[in-house]
């Protein structure tokens, strides 16, 4: 490194995207701060990306504990507009059928998109994440001089490339493109975590598994790891290529989300948002050489 460069310096956090999952990226971010980290960057899709946007405005007005808070908040929120899904479950539904009832329904409603258009199964275009996104959204937070630089990822259908937003320009609106998931172009980008300097720190929160034992054998399954691959791979050619100098930091879901269903990925329901805080809390706490007990 030449005397004219500048040398590495901040920590930089990476969330990745995976729908009800990002719980775990919660409870292991939660752990992280309650340890002193701070962050100056992030970058987030999908839920990682809401993740990371309250957590910067929550900095932004009330420091790491208004940071911790604000995640909180998220995730009661979504747990809230869950409650009306048809993937929710009822007291007896889950006493009786447990992830079955849920798997069902997914199912049921898997079956049912092969058969109907979009437009044909919601004609009114119902989407109660548009109302979560509308309440957390404080644009004011976002542009705080105080608040990490946030960079959310989404996909431009037409050209397939990653479409990135930094705070003033975060909206609940993208004007004139249509756009999907970040995951599918990077889940999520590092390269913005990387400008204008490099940080000293990369934190990833992995919000989906990387590894699972065996090969999936029914449509949804194939469908899902197929997913899952598709939308790490990206991730993992630029964790690979890192520059000298950037310190990785790689907090993995495996363990804790391998073995769940695929219709975990859309099931909010507060005690397994719970349990998937909770597994993310342990992560983060087992880094940390907190102990376990700690949990809130």
């Amino acid at each position: 490194m030449s005397s004219n460069e500048t040398r590495p310096s901040g920590t930089a956090l990476a969330l990745q995207g995976g729908g009800a999952h990002g719980a775990f990226a919660w409870g292991v971010l939660d752990a992280l701060l309650e340890d002193g980290l701070a962050v100056d960057r992030i970058c987030g899709v999908s839920s990682g990306a809401l993740l990371g946007v309250v957590l910067a405005q929550g900095l932004a007005r009330g420091g790491v504990e208004g940071g911790r808070r604000a995640m909180q908040r998220l995730w009661e929120r979504i747990g809230r507009a869950h409650a009306t899904s048809p993937l929710s479950r009822g007291p007896l539904d889950g006493w009786l059928f447990g992830w079955d009832f849920t798997q069902m329904t997914w199912q049921g409603m898997d079956a049912a998109s092969r058969l109907f258009t979009p437009a044909q199964l919601n004609p009114l275009g119902h989407n109660p994440l548009r109302a979560v996104v509308q309440d957390v959204l404080d644009r004011a937070a976002l542009c705080d001089t105080d608040a990490p630089r946030v960079t959310v990822g989404v996909t431009d259908v037409q050209t397939g490339q990653a479409v990135l937003f930094e705070n003033a320009a975060i909206t609940v609106e993208i004007d004139g493109r249509a756009c999907w998931d970040g995951a599918y172009s990077g889940n999520p980008p590092i390269a913005p975590l990387l400008r204008p300097t490099l940080p000293e720190r990369l934190v990833v929160i992995r919000a989906q598994p990387t590894h699972r034992a065996g090969v999936p054998s029914s449509t949804a399954e194939i469908f899902n790891r197929m997913h899952e691959i598709s939308t790490t791979a990206t991730l993992e050619a630029e964790l690979a290529a890192l520059p000298p100098g950037v310190r990785l930091e790689n907090y993995a879901a495996d363990a804790a989300l391998a073995q769940l269903p695929l219709s975990s990925k859309v099931t909010m329901e507060p005690d397994v948002v719970r349990d998937l805080f909770l597994a993310g809390r342990r992560v983060g706490l087992a880094h940390a050489g907190m102990p376990a007990g700690g949990v809130a």
